[in-house]
């Protein structure tokens, strides 16, 4: 029979796909003789199980769940359901990958009418017991039975106004039976029935519950944004309780082992006496510096501080740990590798390898590629800086800088942000697993409440999102969105600016500056160019674009789109006349006014990338895509080029595309007009000659879009062969450059080798190559994915990430055809997909030269590069 449940001293770290990460990790700390609470974990493929039998729970787990329960019992010497001597439990989610905040958690299970009583009597604390089955209640109605915790705190802050307190830990013992009572009443009146007082039934409906968390609409949202497969399923763990709020030498808290916002060597996290773990992260109350601790009850921290170091010499990484004190008793409740900053992750990554505990290649894999995009990105310029006046400090949760227009609510920074692109800086009382939506758009987070280990806080280190949080001078009013400094309000719409890095917030929008590769960052690229063999190019336009990327270490241009170089305002007049040009003539003398234009640009993009390759691709897109549509601008053109407005629109109605991605577009506009690619040819080759005769080393390589056919192929490149011998010979200057092709229509791929026979490189356009493969646009896709998304027909966006079993296929195939004919055959890829970690992963494995992304993603592209060479060794 199939073993779905593990007692905590039958696992081991290596069963992280059985047990989930934090299942593995309380057995190996059990394993090292760590304090920890014993319990046991219901195993991943219980949690698969599950949703196969109809979200029910098989009898043959149930029955390994009660028999790992009374093995945990046994071992504590309580007694689930007990009046004398209760035995209490937490269940907690667990999945492979740390998925924090976005699934259930339930503690104080096994309390009920009769074990309250006797917890009070066997603790001689009628208050802590009471505290800790109100607290039960709430979290079983809101998880297990999906009745909404405001129900129960609107009865809590009741009775609080009632005795005049402000905090929880203000109320006594009768203050909280009063509330258990009308908690149960409440529960009965929204469920129907009485609150459950078999400790067995809450245990199974709680992992249920649990179950059921790992599809709900947060959980689904986070494991798309971190590629987590769907089919992994989480683990639940089941721990005896231990308690924080048993008095003032009980207490709770989080720590890392070292500070996970810079990197440094020190511990670095927070705590609360009389607390269970949901009041430090959820930050209702602001915790205490665990520094604090020390002077607090130095024993207790001396022990931590040791615990912490043997976790990270055991795991080789800074840890992120829970942890309970129960009346003056250290308990581990959690580790795990913890959510970092970038420059963090870089810091701590080579501080390890310093220190012995890690070599080069296995600090480059405790990086994550999508982390560098944090330091990438602007900064706030000091200059401006210095004359802005900080209108608050709250604590420096996630760094960076952000300047957006305030909104309150998750739904609406979703909803402003895809209505017109422009940041916008969610402000909060504090966050929770369910603002994921908004947290994801937002280009800061600002909380009143909670800590640096606060939910805001954890995630938003995580998305790489600037944060600050417990910025306690905030008064946020939700409902009427505004928010009130010292008397200074601000509504939805205003903008401010936020320093994750020192904590300030500013009332207004402050200039930011690029930013640049030096420090441990530099020293970490320097690694990932040793340990990679994929070459890592940028899809640039303009020379500044290009001069973004080779200072971020870009190896060449591998996508130069030209039809971006004719939308500019003093350049798609000369286009428009060349559209609605009669014949070849026109369209010539239109093309001449063009060609020294591009003739510059490309000029520009050679010198920016100082010798590496650029690859140019040839007029794309749709020739309407230039054209006016509205009346007004018809009407305004036609003036413009003295034509009749008639001719003009019968004309631009003659281009129209019934299906533009499958139109007249890429090779198929230079069979109908070769004049173009003589056009585009006379720029590349004259431009190449001006650099090199210039001192220069620039060999072009030209790339045909869209073939289908070697015919096509073949008809375009001897236009182009023809017309760059002419301009040599003009010139009197030699130059070597290649023509090649774009491979984007599945038909490229099937013939490869048909087509690698006239070509000397293939670029894989992964963006049409998916749209053709899959059978829909990616603009077309946004109306029903989301529905694919919730039946798991998709469990990713195909245009985010290589299709690999579809279009990966199709890749693969040419790349075996192509290099069959032609061994020494130069192969990359320019589709978005180029920036992807990892697609970049897959286009290793698969035997590419290089992948091409935008500027800003260069690093990210060359550190992925360096991580799968690690794992599968180019030969």
């Amino acid at each position: 029979m199939t073993k779905y449940v593990y007692l905590f001293k039958e696992g081991r770290a290596d069963m992280k796909n059985l047990l989930g990460g934090k299942g593995a990790n309380l057995a190996e700390m059990t394993n090292i003789g760590l304090p920890v609470p014993q319990g046991f974990t219901v195993t991943t493929e219980a949690c698969t199980r599950y949703y196969q039998d109809g979200k029910m729970i098989a009898p043959e787990i149930v029955e390994q769940i009660l028999a790992a329960l009374e093995a945990t019992q046994s071992t504590s010497g309580k007694q689930f359901g007990s009046s004398e001597n209760p035995f209490l439990v937490s269940v907690r989610s667990g999945a492979r990958a740390s998925m924090p905040g976005m699934m259930d958690t339930i503690l104080n299970l096994g309390l009920t009418d009769k074990a309250v009583e006797g917890l009070a009597k066997l603790t001689n604390n009628p208050r802590f017991a009471y505290d800790s089955y109100r607290r039960f209640i709430q979290m079983f109605a809101d998880v297990v039975m999906d009745i909404s915790k405001s129900n129960f705190e609107a009865i809590l802050e009741s009775q609080k106004h009632k005795k005049g307190v402000e905090l929880d830990t203000d109320l006594d013992a009768d203050d909280l039976i009063l509330i258990t009572k009308a908690y149960k009443a409440k529960y009965k009146e929204l469920k129907g029935e009485e609150f459950p007082q078999d400790p067995k039934v809450q245990l199974i409906e709680a992992i249920s519950a649990v179950f059921r968390s790992w599809d709900n609409p947060r959980a689904n949202t986070y494991r798309m944004l971190n590629q987590i497969p769907y089919s992994w399923g989480t683990a639940v763990n089941v721990q005896s309780m231990v308690f924080g709020n048993m008095g003032n030498d009980s207490g709770t808290g989080v720590a890392f082992s070292r500070n996970p916002a810079t990197g440094e060597n020190v511990l670095f996290g927070e705590y609360l006496f009389n607390a269970q773990g949901e009041d430090v992260v959820a930050g209702i109350r602001t915790p205490k510096p665990i520094s604090d601790l020390k002077k607090d009850n130095e024993g207790l921290y001396k022990q931590f501080e040791d615990i912490a170091k043997k976790l990270e010499n055991h795991y080789h990484d800074m840890q992120d740990m829970e942890f309970t004190i129960e009346k003056g008793k250290l308990y581990m409740l959690q580790t795990r590798n913890g959510k970092r900053t970038a420059q963090a992750a870089l810091k701590i990554a080579i501080d390890l390898v310093k220190e012995g505990l890690l070599t080069e290649k296995e600090a480059l894999m405790k990086v994550e590629p999508a982390q560098l995009d944090q330091l990438l990105h602007p900064q706030f310029d000091q200059k401006t800086l210095l004359h802005a006046t900080p209108l608050t400090t709250g604590l420096p949760a996630s760094p960076g800088a952000a300047t957006g227009r305030v909104v309150f609510t998750a739904e609406r920074a979703a909803q402003l942000f895809k209505a017109d692109g422009k940041p916008v800086i969610l402000v909060r009382q504090e966050t929770s697993p369910e603002d994921i939506e908004g947290m994801v758009v937002a280009k800061g987070i600002l909380t009143s409440r909670g800590g640096m280990t606060s939910h805001a806080a954890v995630v938003a280190r995580g998305m790489g999102t600037c944060c600050v949080a417990g910025a306690d001078k905030v008064k946020v009013n939700e409902t009427d969105k505004y928010f009130e400094i010292e008397g200074k309000r601000f509504k939805e719409g205003d903008y401010i600016s936020l320093d994750g890095s020192t904590g300030k917030v500013y009332g207004e929008q402050i200039k930011t500056v690029d930013a640049t590769v030096s420090g441990d960052f530099a020293t970490l690229m320097a690694w990932a160019d040793k340990h990679r063999v994929l070459k890592v190019r940028t899809n640039a336009d303009t020379p500044k674009d290009a001069e973004v990327a080779y200072n971020f270490g870009a190896e060449g241009i591998g996508l130069c789109r030209t039809e971006h170089m004719f939308f500019a305002a003093d350049r798609i007049r000369a286009m428009r006349e060349m559209i609605v040009s009669n014949n070849a003539v026109e369209r010539k003398r239109a093309l001449d006014k063009l060609l020294p234009m591009q003739r510059e640009d490309f000029i520009g993009l050679y010198k920016a990338m100082k010798g590496y390759a650029v690859t140019i691709r040839y007029l794309d897109p749709p020739l309407h895509e230039f054209l006016p549509h509205t009346y007004q601008e018809i009407r305004v053109l036609a003036e413009e080029m003295g034509i009749e407005f008639d001719e003009l629109r019968q004309t631009i109605d003659s281009l129209h595309e019934v299906n533009p991605m499958l139109g007249h577009r890429g090779v198929r506009l230079a069979v109908t007009y070769p004049e173009i690619a003589q056009m585009q040819t006379r720029a590349v080759i004259e431009a190449a000659i001006t650099v090199n005769k210039e001192g220069g080393n620039v060999t072009p390589e030209i790339m045909i879009p869209l073939i289908a056919d070697i015919k096509e192929f073949n008809y375009v490149k001897k236009v182009v062969v023809e017309t760059a011998e002419k301009v040599q010979k003009e010139h009197n200057h030699k130059l070597d450059y290649l023509v090649g092709t774009m491979i984007e229509i599945p038909r490229a791929c099937l013939t490869a080798d048909t087509i690698a026979k006239e070509a000397e490189f293939f670029s894989f356009g992964t963006n049409d190559l998916t749209q053709m493969t899959f059978g829909f646009s990616r603009d077309d896709a946004a109306k029903f994915l989301g529905d694919y998304y919730k039946t798991k027909v998709f469990e990713a966006d195909p245009f985010a990430h290589i299709d690999e079993t579809g279009v990966g296929s199709l890749m693969k195939m040419a790349v075996e055809k192509g290099q069959s004919v032609r061994k020494d055959i130069k192969l990359g890829i320019c589709g978005e997909h180029g920036g992807d970690p990892q697609s970049v992963e897959f286009c290793h494995n698969i035997g590419l030269t290089y992948v091409s992304c935008s500027p800003f993603r260069v690093p990210l592209a060359k550190l992925a590069a360096a991580q799968a060479n690690i794992k599968n060794p180019r030969k």
